[in-house]
């Protein structure tokens, strides 16, 4: 298990690779590049340039999150073969530079939605929050509520040129059901692993979040199920899962840790979210992110580590979402403080488990 910490770049973030540097356990960034539109070649110079920086840190750049698939590939349109090209060739790119793991998603529309980006805990922090019936009908109206609440960054996901085409975007996937979504899912992954397979990196989707449909939209990365198909439509090494226990456990009925079992057994987890989640009524829907300790959310953080252990995880993983914390402000749910905490919890979690193994 390798101990890695998402960062959006110089250009991107308030946070310095030297504070990062200094949080107990932490070897590598998951990096990207933001400013690249969906759908474009990733040119060498930039990819050098940001591992170089990365490396002068004194840490490394094996992942990335993420290489956003462009919307005619989701949808199925002609113009998809074009962008498949594009996308093999940033993975012909990254791969010589030596990246290891892409993580990416194949969501519509939206990578992710939360009612709220500053939702109050009771000990003065914040966090992300997702309450079903704040979840407006219009998703331009969720457009800008997030948008309000950003602080200003530009978030993963909602970059301003996809959302500006919100509408169109709408229209383009009517006739997209999960049937659908579901066979271009499997021409993108047919066209891209043999590739994959020849450079020596690893596709990890990320679960949807939330995983149930939004806005009438299709899901198809939601549960087990879900998983064992995208393993099985190109079954391969180098097709795996970016296994996030908060997406993953906002549907109650996921066994988080039987799926965590079967999928790093199969050896389909190349890197992973860890983070805690606290329900906060009995419809199965609403919850906060809450800070990593078992204690504070819904779910047993050691139970999650211990099935990834027993059963040979050992790729990348990092704390996911963070609060703010001691007064920070910052992109929501990246801020520096709680993060690190998060991180040194999970290696001490680790560590635990390791040591009690060898007695």
């Amino acid at each position: 298990m390798e101990m890695t910490f998402r960062w959006y770049g110089a250009n991107e973030e308030k946070i310095k690779l030297s504070e990062i540097r200094q949080i107990p356990g932490m070897k590598g960034i998951v990096g990207t590049l933001m400013d690249i539109p969906a759908g474009e070649v990733w040119p060498k110079d930039r990819i050098k340039a940001l591992k170089e920086e990365i490396e002068a840190n004194g840490m490394t750049l094996k992942v990335i999150e993420s290489v956003n698939i462009h919307d005619d590939i989701k949808i199925g349109l002609p113009t998809r073969d074009q962008y498949i090209e594009n996308y093999k060739q940033t993975i012909r790119n990254l791969a010589e530079f030596g990246i290891e793991v892409i993580c990416y998603n194949f969501m519509p529309v939206f990578d992710w939605v939360k009612s709220d980006l500053d939702y109050k805990l009771a000990d003065g922090s914040s966090t992300l929050a997702y309450i079903a019936k704040d979840i407006p009908e219009d998703p331009e109206e969720i457009i800008k509520k997030v948008e309000g609440s950003s602080n200003d960054f530009e978030l993963p996901g909602w970059e301003p040129e996809r959302l500006a085409q919100v509408k169109q975007l709408f229209e383009a996937y009517k006739d997209v059901d999960e049937a659908k979504l579901r066979e271009n899912f499997a021409y993108f992954l047919k066209a891209i692993i043999p590739t994959c397979e020849e450079v020596g990196i690893k596709m990890a989707v990320h679960p949807d979040d939330p995983p149930y449909s939004i806005f009438g939209l299709p899901r198809v990365v939601k549960n087990r199920d879900d998983l064992d198909w995208i393993c099985n439509v190109v079954d391969s090494p180098s097709n795996g899962i970016t296994l996030c226990t908060g997406s993953i456990a906002e549907r109650p009925d996921n066994d988080v840790y039987e799926i965590l079992a079967e999928f790093c057994k199969r050896d389909r987890i190349p890197f992973a979210h860890v983070r805690n989640i606290k329900y906060i009524n009995d419809n199965g829907l609403d919850f906060y992110e809450a800070p990593h300790k078992s204690e504070y959310g819904s779910l047993d953080m050691y139970k999650v580590l211990k099935a990834m252990y027993d059963n040979g995880f050992d790729g990348y993983i990092r704390p996911d979402h963070g609060r703010m914390i001691w007064g920070e402000t910052g992109r929501p749910g990246y801020g520096l403080y709680d993060r690190a905490l998060g991180a040194v919890y999970l290696n001490g979690l680790w560590e635990a488990l390791e040591k009690a193994d060898k007695k």
